[in-house]
């Protein structure tokens, strides 16, 4: 659906031009819009190569199992209904751990892994679980120490103090993820989906997805 809606964009800007007669415009521009991605993006690397590093460090240190043994609890809260100790648990800390550090891109690999293991758990394939909506709310609006991306960008367009923005984007994301959370709470104790079943328990062929062969509901 976003790349009908790009196309959509540059088409009309396209025919507006040729319309208008500034089809110099047009080119100008997209040559310099190639020009200014091409510029961000090494600033971009050298940004994240710095704090990929400074998290390799971290995690040769054993600081990065310390903020996971942190974040555990809050994580077994927010995710009652996976299991202890699963593959998903230590994926989700992993994602969290980077988005505290604004490394958008280092945390997408680990939330999609966390989306996967959760999917293995989920009894209707096409619908999301409780606990994949809840990940999902976190990644958005995930709490960031570290605006990492948004200094890397600041710096390569000549930002006077490219950190300055370190308080400000600390008090937005805790209102975002303070609302995310509270969201999240309020409409899982309006949902009405089934508890998720252990990993190695399957519904009988001769029951119903909602009820065991003894009458009882699968827990």
């Amino acid at each position: 659906m976003v790349n009908w809606i790009w196309l959509f964009f540059i088409v009309v800007s396209v025919v507006v031009a040729a319309f208008t007669g500034k089809m110099d415009t047009v080119t100008q521009a997209a040559f310099d819009g190639a020009k200014s991605g091409v510029t961000v993006s090494f600033g971009l690397i050298s940004i994240m190569v710095f704090w990929l590093g400074m998290m390799r460090i971290a995690e040769d240190a054993d600081l990065l199992k310390k903020l996971a043994r942190l974040l555990r609890p809050v994580v077994r809260w927010l995710f009652p209904d996976i299991p202890k100790d699963h593959p998903a648990i230590g994926y989700i800390m992993s994602n969290l751990s980077a988005n505290l550090f604004g490394l958008g891109n280092a945390a997408t690999p680990m939330g999609i892994k966390a989306m996967q293991e959760l999917q293995k758990l989920n009894p209707d394939k096409d619908t999301a679980t409780p606990a994949m909506c809840t990940l999902l709310a976190l990644n958005t609006s995930s709490i960031t120490i570290v605006p990492t991306t948004l200094i890397a960008i600041r710096m390569n367009y000549g930002s006077a103090n490219p950190a300055e923005i370190i308080g400000t984007t600390i008090a937005a994301t805790i209102v975002a993820t303070t609302a995310a959370i509270a969201a999240d709470r309020w409409y899982r104790s309006r949902s009405k989906a089934p508890p998720l079943p252990p990993p190695s328990q399957k519904p009988s062929k001769h029951t119903t997805p909602l009820q065991s062969s003894g009458g009882g509901e699968l827990v």
